[in-house]
């Protein structure tokens, strides 16, 4: 409540949040935050040792919002955040899961810059062309990817008609040959 109202998380909002009085200590923090009301500042700075943060239904005007101090960080929670794009995640260097469904993310780019990303949830995003998943292919370790409720499921692209032909399963498992797992189901079952 008003706990995060003025300036930003500073040590003893930090403190507060995570019900310890060492941020040493604090390796995984829920919480929802309003970016357009509140900077978080660099608040990863002050938790060294943070290896998952969920910020799902918080609102994030950008994931540059985050600061550039979370290189430490393993699991990133960001569903329903109202972002529309991931500029900015490659200060999140370390991040082996990655969990954004349901925002408005379309460009894929970003995501190159994370050598340890393993799991990345892209459910219900508006990722509408099939060419934006070979970024994924840089991502060496990828191995579980959710794009279901993305338009690249139905057709290729925004321009293109639907055709009963079409098989994204087959398609996104071409671009990244090395994933197990496409929405849940063994990546070569299409």
């Amino acid at each position: 409540g008003d706990l995060l109202m003025d300036e930003h998380l500073s040590p003893r909002k930090l403190k507060i949040l995570a019900g310890v009085d060492d941020l040493q200590q604090v390796k995984a923090l829920e919480m929802r935050v309003d970016t357009r009301e509140i900077s978080l500042g660099n608040f990863g700075v002050h938790l060294p040792n943070l290896r998952e943060l969920k910020l799902n239904n918080s609102l994030l005007v950008s994931v540059r919002d985050l600061g550039t101090s979370l290189s430490h960080l393993r699991v990133l929670w960001m569903a329903r955040c109202g972002l529309s794009d991931l500029d900015g995640i490659s200060s999140c260097s370390s991040l082996k899961e990655l969990y954004v469904a349901y925002n408005n993310i379309s460009d894929l780019s970003q995501l190159t810059w994370l050598d340890h990303l393993e799991v990345l949830d892209l459910e219900g995003n508006n990722v509408e062309d099939i060419n934006q998943v070979q970024y994924l292919r840089l991502c060496c370790k990828l191995s579980h990817l959710t794009v279901e409720g993305n338009l690249i499921c139905l057709k290729p692209n925004a321009e293109s008609a639907e055709d009963p032909d079409y098989n994204y399963r087959a398609e996104v498992k071409k671009l990244i040959p090395h994933l197990k797992y496409l929405d849940r189901i063994p990546a070569s079952q299409t």
